[in-house]
């Protein structure tokens, strides 16, 4: 029912204010208005048309929200450390701080930069390429809530059977199903973008990540994988930022 009242937090979530998470500890500390009034009480519900409102003080720490990006290696992992690996947010030091055209505030790694900062999008350890870090629930909920429709781009180089040109002796009717029409444990997958880029490399757009998801697609269809490479989230590119090292996510640079 359109009139159907729903949590506050939730709304907050829907309307990309914070995460439901981050919500609940703003309404705890008296930082959210609904109609210009103060709400404080954890699951307190409201009207979809309600207008939903942050203090001034919760606007300003979101502002200082800190979003890393990484040019991960291959070896490391993305989120908590296996035994003999390093985890990818190690790198995040002041001597592997990326800078060029793109990095005008010329910021420096501060204390508390990286205090409950996540992950937000894995790559497997035998991947590269772009992975983000954010302490800003409402980053991570566009890149990987439930309803994300944002694209993410890889680069994988590949072989089918064994052949000096993929392009060439790959089926098309197997390009058609790694662009819609494979399965992972029973789940059909959304529809995927899936092109040559030359003999030996596939450019992959999802809108979805599911674990090892690419691995498995070509699997299905026969490739065997020999480098995958992240390049873009949403707008986000990997840009000119080296291997094993990182940058923030710049004010005006939008996902």
């Amino acid at each position: 029912m359109s009139d159907e009242k729903v949590r506050l937090s939730k709304l907050m979530s829907e309307k990309g204010l914070s995460s439901r998470r981050e919500a609940d500890a703003l309404i705890s500390r008296g930082l959210v208005y609904v109609n210009g009034v103060q709400v404080t009480e954890l699951g307190t519900k409201v009207d979809r048309s309600d207008t939903v409102t942050l203090g001034a003080q919760a606007m300003q720490e979101q502002k200082h929200l800190v979003t890393i990006i990484v040019n991960k290696p291959i070896g490391y992992v993305s989120g908590q450390p296996e035994p003999g690996y390093e985890p990818a947010i190690r790198l995040v030091t002041d001597t592997n701080q990326f800078f060029d055209e793109i990095n005008r505030s010329r910021r420096k790694l501060m204390m508390g930069d990286l205090k409950n900062i996540a992950v937000t999008g894995r790559l497997d350890i035998d991947s590269q390429g772009l992975l983000i870090f954010t302490q800003d629930g409402r980053i991570a909920k566009k890149i990987i809530g439930e309803n994300s429709e944002v694209e993410k781009e890889y680069i994988v180089r590949v072989q089918y059977n064994h052949q000096s040109s993929a392009a060439k002796n790959f089926p098309k009717e197997s390009l058609q199903l790694l662009n819609h029409g494979l399965q992972i444990d029973g789940e059909k997958l959304k529809p995927a973008q899936v092109d040559w880029i030359n003999d030996d490399q596939l450019r992959f757009i999802l809108r979805e990540g599911k674990k090892r998801q690419i691995r498995k697609m070509c699997e299905q269809v026969g490739l065997s994988i020999h480098g995958l490479k992240r390049v873009r989230v949403g707008q986000l590119k990997l840009g000119k930022l080296p291997e094993g090292q990182w940058r923030f996510l710049e004010p005006e640079e939008k996902i």
